[in-house]
Formats: structure tokens, C-alpha cells, sequence
């Protein structure tokens, strides 16, 4: 019988043949954490008897949720997280390095067919290298640490097939935002999603991170892209020569197989206080906005931001409005910066924020007062999601948020974008 690519990395990793459904041990090739779950990771190891770090060279702990730290009991956790690393000799990503999505994509540790878990639930970001993100929980990443392995339940596959040419003004955002739409919130829970078709194969890899890490948005346990040229060539340009590629067979069996052909799709928002609650942007322009943010593992990447730019280039923020920027990684703002693309963000009255997560989990930067609306080009909106659950959160591509920084209000933007891209 044929496998899927989930079923061929978790029986690649456990020594055995595997099939979905199946339970089994696995070894794991890279685990990490952030500090909103480092300090419980530390907690559950110091609970083990005796406790010792296996691997220390495959752990890595991330400061970016809260990075700079907003309040004394932050900064006390990151000193935590330093002491752990320096005592037993893992790595730990300082404030302003960016977000641990981004990172292990730039870094190539996640590369095809590696198993790796993330004590955070946008860990499948990182299936654009044909690799498998795992997000588990505290203690299971602590028996990860100790025993550098795991039990797994073999998650079903859903294939998405993607097909056609996007119109102008819509953009990878846009495409996710229709799938949580079509399956719902939870119609891939517990599942590995499988993205592929012409149009996948014509999307850069900045593009096809937004779709591995929405898929955490439809319940997904993990999502993959296979492998092709434009990742081989990736991992050339960053050292990265000894892997090996997994690919489904064509007689592997699927839960589920989508097709959807989007090239006919308009610009689309996610309306408050749910990801899949999902209509066009051009229905929205009577919704007045008190604040923009573009940024995330979502939609932090360079490719974002010059979408931002092209929009936002000879263009002031609207008056009552707060653009927030925040890069994903420092690499990314290095670039944007050689590029130009922070001259026009500063030129048009955005605030720059340092790399990682910003205002998206709502812990210090961004917070919105009482009946303000954000547009976001997040992946989560409901209630209390930025620090304040009496805001009212809507998630939308780069260009859609940068429109709407401009006008004041929700906004199509492809009035922006003709005779542009």
C-alpha cells in the first residue's frame, strides 16, 4: 500500500512501516520552545528523575513573544530560559533574532523529512522544507529533551489541490483564508495536511509558509508542501547539501482530497471572532480601523513586506490610524532595510517594531483599547487574542492591511496595485 508523506517520515523516524491511525515511538531530530512555554518545558524536565538533556545541540529556546521583555516577571523568565541553556549547553535565541518559525527555516533545521517538535501551535510553518512540525505541550517536549523520542498517533492526510493563477491583489493570505472558509476551524483536527498543485508550484516559499501555518487555523496537526527545486535551491544558497526528500507515492490513501481552482477569488478578510468567518474585503468598507499591523510567523516574511511597500510607497497612514510593522526575523529587516522598504514604511508614518511576534498574542506591543478594530495579517482573531477582549480583530493579506492603513477603513486594495505588480 501507498503512503502518504506523514506516514513515510513517522515510519522513517520509528524504524517501521507505519500507516495512519498507527501509534508508535519516534525518534525527533529538533525540539524548541519559546518563552510563552519555555518556562513550563523547564518546569516538567526538572520533574523527571534525574533528569538529562539528550541532545543538547538539538534544543533551542526563542525569546520572541515577548521580545524586548514588557515587565519584570518576563524578564525573569527569560533569565530562566538563559540559565537552562548556559547549564546545559543549548542554544538560546536572544530579543530581536525573531520568531522561532522563521528561524528554523532560515537556520535549515527544519529540513525534508525531519520530525520536529515545538512547544507552539504554529510549529507545522515549517512543512514549506517538506519536513513535519509537530506542536506538542510542555511535558512532551520535556520526554522529547530526555529521551530524544516520543509516541505519535499517525494523523490521517488531507490532500489540497491548488490550481489556477492568482488575480491581481490576491495573495497566499487570501488563498488560506478560503480553504479555513470551505473546511471551517476545525475541519482538519488531528489531521496532516498535503498542499499541492500548479498553484502551490508557482508560490515562492514565502508564500507557502502562510499556507503551512494556517493549516494550524483548521486544526491540523501538521502541513507539508513537497519538496521542489525552489527548496533544493534554498538550502543550497544556505549550506544545506545532505537531506532527503520524502514523497507521497500515488497509491497512498487520503481522509480527504480538496481542489480548488482560485483563480477568480477576490481579496478576503476574516471577520471577528473567528478565523473562518470569511468575507470579501471590498463587503467591508463601511468598517472603520483605529490600527494596522502587518507581521507574524504568518506574514512577517520579505515578500510581505514589499507587498506592504508597493502599496504603501508615496502614502501616508491615515490620520486616526497606528500601523504597526514587526519582521519576522532580523535577517528580514536586514534585507528590507538594504532594500529600501523601511524608508517607506518610516516615510509613510508606520511604527517599526523589533523582529518577532509583536502585538499578535497581546502580551505587551499593539495592545487595542476598548472598541477599536485592528486589521491584522495574523492567523488568530478571537476574542482577547491581542491583550483586549473587547477589541474586534480581522485578519487580512499584507496588501489588504497597508490599504486599509491608507484609507481608514477596510480596504480592497487593488485599486492600489494596478499597472504595479
Amino acid at each position: 500500500m501507498g503512503k502518504t508523506i506523514i506516514e513515510k517520515i513517522f515510519s522513517n523516524h520509528a524504524g517501521k512501516s507505519l500507516k495512519a491511525e498507527d501509534v508508535a515511538i519516534c525518534k525527533v531530530d529538533f525540539c524548541f520552545s519559546q518563552d510563552g512555554t519555555s518556562s513550563l518545558v523547564i518546569s516538567a524536565f526538572k520533574k523527571f528523575r534525574q533528569p538529562l538533556l539528550l541532545y543538547p545541540k538539538k534544543y533551542s529556546m526563542f525569546i520572541d513573544h515577548n521580545a524586548p521583555s514588557p515587565n519584570l516577571g518576563v524578564s525573569l523568565v527569560h533569565q530562566k530560559m538563559r540559565e537552562f541553556c548556559s547549564q546545559w549547553g543549548c542554544k538560546v535565541y536572544q530579543p530581536s533574532e525573531g520568531i522561532s518559525h522563521q528561524i528554523i527555516i532560515e537556520e535549515g533545521i527544519a529540513m525534508p523529512g525531519s520530525l520536529i517538535l515545538g512547544a507552539d501551535s504554529h510549529t507545522p510553518t515549517c512543512g514549506i522544507l517538506g519536513g513535519c512540525g509537530i506542536p506538542v505541550g510542555s511535558t512532551d517536549l520535556a520526554v522529547a529533551l530526555i529521551y530524544g523520542k516520543n509516541w505519535f498517533k499517525v494523523p490521517p492526510t488531507i490532500k489540497i489541490i491548488l490550481k489556477g493563477r492568482l488575480p491581481l491583489g490576491v495573495f497566499s493570505k487570501d488563498v488560506a483564508l478560503y480553504i479555513i472558509k470551505t473546511l471551517t476551524s476545525k475541519g482538519a483536527t488531528y489531521k496532516a495536511i498535503e498542499y499541492e498543485g500548479p498553484l502551490i508550484n508557482s508560490l515562492s516559499l514565502d508564500a507557502r509558509a502562510t499556507l503551512t501555518n494556517m493549516a494550524t487555523e483548521m486544526g491540523a496537526k501538521t502541513a507539508l508542501i513537497k519538496p521542489d527545486q525552489k527548496v533544493f535551491n534554498y538550502l543550497k544558497s544556505i549550506g544545506k547539501k545532505k537531506f532527503k526528500p520524502v514523497y507521497s507515492d500515488k497509491q497512498a490513501k487520503y481522509e480527504k482530497v480538496y481542489e480548488f481552482n482560485l483563480s477568480k477569488i477576490s481579496p478576503l478578510v476574516a471577520q471577528p471572532h473567528s478565523v473562518d468567518i470569511v468575507t470579501e474585503a471590498e463587503n467591508l468598507k463601511s468598517v472603520k480601523i483605529q490600527q494596522a499591523f502587518i507581521g507574524t510567523c504568518t506574514n512577517g516574511r520579505l515578500e510581505d513586506l514589499k507587498i506592504s511597500a508597493l502599496i504603501l510607497k508615496g502614502r501616508k497612514v491615515y490620520k486616526d490610524v497606528k500601523l504597526l510593522i514587526a519582521p519576522a526575523s532580523r535577517r528580514i529587516l536586514e534585507k528590507a532595510y538594504k532594500l529600501g522598504l523601511i524608508r517607506v514604511f518610516i516615510e509613510a508614518g508606520a511604527i517599526i517594531l523589533p523582529p518577532g511576534c509583536g502585538p499578535c498574542v497581546g502580551t505587551h506591543q499593539g495592545v487595542p483599547a476598548d472598541g477599536e478594530v485592528v486589521i491584522s495579517t495574523a492567523n488568530r482573531n478571537f476574542k482577547g487574542r491581542m491583550g483586549n477582549p473587547n477589541s474586534f480583530i480581522y485578519l487580512a493579506s499584507p496588501a489588504v492591511v497597508s490599504a486599509s492603513a491608507i484609507t481608514g477603513r477596510i480596504t480592497d486594495p487593488r485599486k492600489f496595485l494596478k499597472g504595479k505588480e
